[in-house]
């Protein structure tokens, strides 16, 4: 009698537990429902950069949009048309008088921007950099390539093409942070790794075609032996290929550029450049939005009220050749 007590007993113990667990899912799923990420059309954030209308900003433009229409809310674009501070400077103290969200910056200048980013937080708009820091502003996080390991990549790409030895020149912008990191990860890369290889010279392209063009010539003429050619941006390096092919040189000299707009990946395609690194400037403009909404809506703040978003975020890079340069024609 009392073992079959005891099954009995064990049964309904197993009934409460069974109904109590079901009952603390359904709870869970229904403020899982109510807390879901959603805010509203009238929640904007806007995105800044310069040189607006090049194609390098299409796929973190697209990603922004794509978090946005995730987290159901709105999105602007705006920003300085040329590579010129002052006037994304004032673009910027612009979108902050309208009061948005949250905005997510990429800056030419690592230091020209921080008072009017700083403004922004201190006036309660939260704000992210992506693509090209302002490391000491007040903005929350940096969301980007770790330029400096892909400028390391770029120098063991070609140290592999060139094997291990010969003279190689660098175009880059030498005052835009995330270009200075490029030319420091290839330059240490190079000396400390390839004693068969010398970086011959530096030479600014100022991000423009036809300067890297008439920088390269210079590089070419100066350095007879020079095998090979790093540009730390892709206007740099179709300028760089233009070059090359003007001297005939686009059999003999090794490019190695970045980004993967059309005409880099035309001249990959070509023979022209050798290869290109290709970073991940959607989920730039994705994760940018979705920090960017977490801070808005105080998601992601410790017991103390300081935030827990990772100050740094890696959003790393490939390397695109002759060999897998198609798949990079349908990526919107």
């Amino acid at each position: 009698m009392k073992k079959l007590l005891f099954i009995y007993l064990a049964l309904i113990s197993l009934f409460v537990i069974y109904v109590y667990q079901y009952q603390n899912s359904e709870t869970t799923n229904r403020e899982w429902e109510e807390h879901e990420l959603r805010g509203s059309v009238d929640e904007t954030y806007v995105m800044v950069t310069f040189q607006t209308g090049i194609d390098y900003w299409k796929r973190a433009l697209k990603g922004f949009e794509d978090a946005a229409e995730a987290l159901n809310v709105s999105v602007e674009y705006r920003g300085a048309t040329q590579y010129d501070v002052n006037e994304e400077i004032t673009a910027l103290e612009q979108v902050i008088a309208k009061h948005p969200a949250g905005i997510a910056v990429s800056t030419m200048d690592p230091e020209a921007l921080n008072p009017a980013i700083d403004k922004a937080v201190e006036a309660g708009i939260p704000v992210v950099m992506f693509d090209a820091d302002a490391p000491d502003s007040k903005a929350y996080a940096f969301i980007g390539t770790d330029n400096y390991e892909a400028g390391a990549t770029a120098a063991h790409k070609m140290a592999e093409l060139l094997d291990e030895t010969g003279q190689v020149g660098i175009i880059t912008h030498p005052y835009q942070l995330n270009h200075q990191e490029r030319t420091d990860g290839f330059h240490a890369t190079m000396k400390q790794e390839y004693p068969k290889m010398t970086v011959v010279d530096i030479k600014d392209g100022r991000g423009d075609q036809m300067i890297s063009k008439d920088a390269s010539l210079e590089l070419i003429s100066e350095y007879p032996d020079l095998k090979g050619i790093f540009a730390s941006e892709a206007n740099g390096g179709v300028g760089v290929g233009m070059a090359a092919l003007e001297q005939n040189k686009e059999d003999s000299l090794h490019i190695i550029s970045f980004d993967t707009d059309k005409g880099t990946l035309d001249m990959i395609e070509e023979g022209v450049i050798s290869a290109t690194m290709a970073q991940g400037t959607r989920e730039m403009g994705y994760w940018s939005l979705q920090f960017l909404f977490h801070l808005q809506h105080n998601l992601v703040s410790d017991i103390n009220g300081e935030t827990t978003l990772p100050p740094h975020v890696d959003t790393g890079i490939k390397i695109v050749t002759e060999e897998n340069v198609k798949d990079y024609y349908s990526i919107e």
